[in-house]
């Protein structure tokens, strides 16, 4: 997320650091920072927000919140919109308010807003949302963007006389959408709307897709005299589906996706209405508040005992009650025991490990000193299958055989399982013989290709079978018939010191065929062999991925030699001519150094 050095600035009373202190304290505290950018005397951070924060911290209050339990400095409380305690006993009768499914839409809150002027936002304002990237639109826009950078909660304003429907009613409602139903959005584009999808309602008319994008139809214009301001909580897996199948992620459907606690939308409103009186003149009618089952609020306790024992510190009680008290968290300590009561905003503090979490982070983990783990006494323990399965894939690789590894479904056998991968092989395998058999017919294409004269395949893997989970080894080869020794366990005092592997890099297979050309020839002598391999491999240039002398025998003076060259290409499929005309070249060159082409 991009944070305003100055912006934050406004959080807090005693001027902040440099823009690289603050990257720094946030990145040993909180979160990394991918960069830092100077734009019209103000500084950008670009913060890397965790998924678990994200409900909490895709703000500038969230971020200030940190900054002012790092650097131990107070928040501005009259500045802070959390500080103050929603008040929404104003409530109005010309709005209704229907939510047809609450676990997807836990809290809605509609503010009747009359008298507004619709115009160009003060500078100060454009120049905030101008700061993170954000294009000014008009006041009432602004605001409601403002709104949502500031404190983290989405909203949206409609133009509440284009919501009315025929009898001058404000009805909005919240439900699925309807197969058929379209919409054109804020973007001017029409969504074709599916019925897993939450929409916005005024009187029974599609008028926003819930918690991704406003309906074109009843947007804010410099005509519009009165709004009904959105400010809601709705299910983050329901909308990050809905922007996804849309291909439509916007600002607030990233803060919905996150999950964000319904207090929030509170604190959302009632900054937003503040702002809105301030800079569009609009006079708050009221509101409704749809929240039909508020949830208790959490807790969380730890000792201190615990503190120190998963961090490997010595804190103090009046060390941790220092943290928490910075982190803005209340709590009740008695006898070494901190029971917390998080804010609503902090949806991740729910378990004593978490409040660990924020004392490390807070302490620094560079503070908490190293300590050296305790020496093992016992001579550690062998396992013997794993023994056998080492002793048996070194004794068949030296034989030449290439390890896979293939699927413990099949379509037979005698287990079936109850979440099937798919329709085709719903049972777990009882041999491994079926996979090496596949396995070696998918590979013979390619022996030219490996430079191999012979496919040798094995496997050592689970396989179930008269009731019992068996760890089995299983070989094929083109020239011997498949077979299957459970495997042995085998019993070792200690680990045998085994070879290091031998195995060449490994290099991507390109996705088109190959071509085959062999060419064989007359030498004088066996020595005139030396340098050959690697002077047909120049000549063929890359599209040859290698060349292997696959015969050769001699006769009085001179020597034949057979080589077997394979092209293919990374990037498209060859051709005849393509592969011909190269070993022309190749013959040409050989001729020329006196080899005569058999």
């Amino acid at each position: 997320m991009k944070i305003s050095r100055n912006w934050l600035q406004n959080f807090f009373d005693t001027p902040l650091p440099s823009a690289e202190a603050l990257a720094e304290a946030l990145t040993f505290h909180a979160f990394e920072i991918d960069g830092i950018e100077e734009k019209n005397a103000d500084y950008i951070l670009d913060v890397k927000v965790t998924p678990n924060r994200g409900h909490d911290c895709l703000s500038h209050r969230g971020i200030a919140a940190e900054l002012s339990a790092i650097l131990k400095l107070p928040l501005n409380k009259a500045k802070d919109p959390f500080a103050k305690t929603p008040d929404f006993s104003k409530k109005t009768d010309a709005v209704t308010v229907t939510i047809e499914n609450p676990e997807l839409c836990p809290r809605y809150i509609a503010g009747y807003i009359k008298n507004v002027s619709v115009g160009p936002s003060p500078e100060w304002l454009k120049s905030n949302l101008e700061s993170i990237g954000q294009r000014s639109i008009n006041n009432v826009v602004d605001a409601t963007n403002l709104v949502m950078f500031n404190t983290g909660q989405p909203l949206h304003a409609f133009d509440a006389a284009k919501l009315k429907t025929e009898n001058e009613k404000l009805n909005i409602g919240v439900r699925l959408a309807r197969e058929g139903e379209e919409m054109e959005a804020l973007d001017k584009k029409k969504y074709a709307l599916k019925n897993s999808m939450l929409v916005i309602t005024a009187g029974d008319r599609p008028v926003g897709i819930a918690g991704v994008k406003g309906g074109m139809a009843d947007r804010i214009d410099e005509s519009t005299k009165e709004i009904v301001v959105e400010s809601a909580t709705f299910d983050g897996v329901s909308i990050r589906k809905s922007a996804q199948a849309l291909k439509l992620r916007t600002d607030a459907s990233t803060r919905f996706e996150q999950v964000l606690s319904p207090e929030l939308a509170a604190y959302g409103m009632q900054q937003v209405v503040e702002l809105i009186a301030a800079i569009a003149g609009g006079e708050l009618v009221g509101s409704v508040d749809a929240y039909p089952a508020p949830p208790e609020p959490a807790r969380a306790s730890v000792t201190v005992d615990k503190i120190n024992k998963v961090l490997g510190t010595a804190l103090t009680g009046a060390a941790v009650a220092d943290v928490f008290v910075r982190l803005g968290l209340p709590y009740k300590e008695e006898a070494g025991v901190f029971e917390v009561q998080p804010p609503a905003q902090r949806l991740d503090l729910e378990i004593a490990e978490d409040l660990v979490e924020e004392v490390g982070r807070m302490v620094g983990y560079d503070k908490i000193p190293a300590t050296p783990l305790p020496v093992y006494e016992k001579q550690p323990e062998v396992s013997s299958t794993f023994y056998a399965s080492e002793k048996k894939r070194e004794e068949l690789t030296a034989q030449g055989y290439s390890e896979v590894y293939t699927s413990v479904f099949t379509e037979a056998g005698e287990r079936a399982v109850a979440n099937k991968v798919d329709s085709v092989r719903p049972y777990l395998r009882d041999s491994l013989l079926p996979g090496l058999t596949d396995a070696l017919a998918k590979n013979k294409p390619n022996k030219d290709l490996l430079g191999l004269k012979e496919i040798k395949l094995f496997e050592i893997g689970t396989v179930w079978k008269g009731g019992e989970e068996l760890v089995m080894v299983g070989k094929v080869s083109e020239s011997e018939k498949a077979s299957e020794e459970p495997l042995v366990p085998l019993e070792a005092d200690q680990y045998e010191d085994l070879p290091l592997s031998a195995a060449t890099r490994y290099k991507t297979f390109s996705k088109y065929p190959y071509m085959v050309r062999d060419i064989a020839l007359w030498a004088e002598g066996p020595e005139a062999a030396e340098g050959l391999q690697q002077t047909i491999k120049t000549e063929a240039g890359e599209l040859c991925v290698r060349v292997d002398l696959f015969d050769r025998f001699e006769k009085p003076g001179r020597t034949s030699l057979a080589f077997r060259l394979i092209f293919q290409s990374f990037e498209k499929t060859l051709t005849e001519p393509e592969v011909n005309e190269v070993m022309e070249k190749v013959s040409a060159t050989l001729k020329g150094q006196g080899f005569e082409i058999r």
